[in-house]
């Protein structure tokens, strides 16, 4: 793929100025050899700041990416799940503009296709349903693609995440391969994610091994997520990849273990949008004049990079 030569003054917010609910929260996917990136992503970690190099606004209008959207659309609503440290979607200290690596994708598509966003603030398990009833026309928020939600979501991919686990210091875990591991333990994750519903469809694990079944702990505010697990209260995180690197580098006592299950994540829409291939066109412009690629890199996610943006692919298997 083609990359700039154009270089961006890089500015850092210190997450000192950012509520601490928003501090606590985990974010999107990582590379699958758990080495991350050399971008912006990883010194902001380092550091305790958030990146907002501008690597959107020079994004141009793509006349044949925008010739397949369906006449008369020139502005979408799109859900966005606010409450992430980076590459997820967070506040700056203005209380007012958002940043992540989903809006950045967002405002990108947007660029290129000439259309007007009008974001919208939404809970992550509200999101979804609302795209049926026409509330939203799309969502972003790490959605990753599963069987179950291609029966009334399609999307449109634009990176490649995973699920992951992160753990106290002191635990005697060292990496989590079988669900049977946790078994006994309170597990962590957010409420209406793929990580409750792995773990919620796999409790029988345990007590088909004759052990005592883990307690899945959801979280509708996340921000609650690590000190439940720092005071004791949970045993284990279970979360998307960089947002569990990034917790750690962020916070003392913490250990990410590793990753566990790859997953396609992608805007998400209606079943049956009409607005699907302008979208992938989209991000494959995005891909070949390398904002994609200055785009993971801001965010320390260049090993969740894709190749070619797809519509509502089939749940990648391991």
């Amino acid at each position: 793929m083609r990359t700039s030569t154009r270089s961006h003054r890089r500015v850092f917010i210190p997450f000192a100025l950012i509520t601490s609910a928003t501090l606590l929260l985990t974010a999107c996917g990582s590379g699958p050899d758990g080495s991350g990136s050399a971008g912006t992503a990883q010194a902001a970690a380092a550091s305790g700041a958030i990146p907002t190099e501008d690597v959107v606004s020079a994004v141009p209008k793509d006349a044949k990416a925008a010739a397949l959207l369906p006449s008369g659309v020139s502005g979408l609503t799109l859900a966005v799940s606010v409450g992430g440290t980076p590459p997820g979607t967070s506040y700056l200290d203005d209380g007012k503009t958002l940043a992540g690596q989903d809006i950045d994708f967002a405002q990108a598509v947007a660029k290129v296709l000439g259309l007007r966003l009008r974001t919208e603030q939404a809970s992550f398990e509200a999101i979804l349903p609302a795209l049926d009833s026409g509330k939203y026309d799309v969502g972003v928020g790490n959605f990753g693609v599963t069987t179950e939600r291609l029966r009334t979501i399609d999307f449109v991919t634009y990176i490649n995440d995973g699920q992951g686990f992160a753990t106290r210091e002191d635990s005697e875990l060292t990496k989590v391969t079988d669900l049977k591991q946790l078994c006994g333990l309170n597990i962590a994750t957010g409420a209406g994610t793929t990580f409750e519903a792995t773990l919620e469809d796999n409790k029988h694990v345990c007590t088909d091994a004759g052990k005592k079944a883990y307690e899945v702990q959801t979280y509708s505010e996340q921000g609650a997520i690590w000190p439940s697990v720092q005071q004791g209260r949970s045993d284990v995180v279970m979360s998307t990849i960089n947002g569990l690197r990034y917790a750690v580098a962020q916070q003392e006592g913490l250990k990410f273990l590793n990753e566990f299950h790859r997953l396609d994540v992608g805007f998400a829409f209606e079943k049956g949008t009409k607005l699907a291939p302008a979208f992938r066109a989209a991000v494959d412009r995005l891909i070949a004049d390398g904002t994609y690629a200055r785009i993971l890199d801001k965010w320390g996610t260049t090993g969740s990079a894709i190749e070619k943006s797809q519509i509502s692919p089939p749940e990648l298997k391991d």
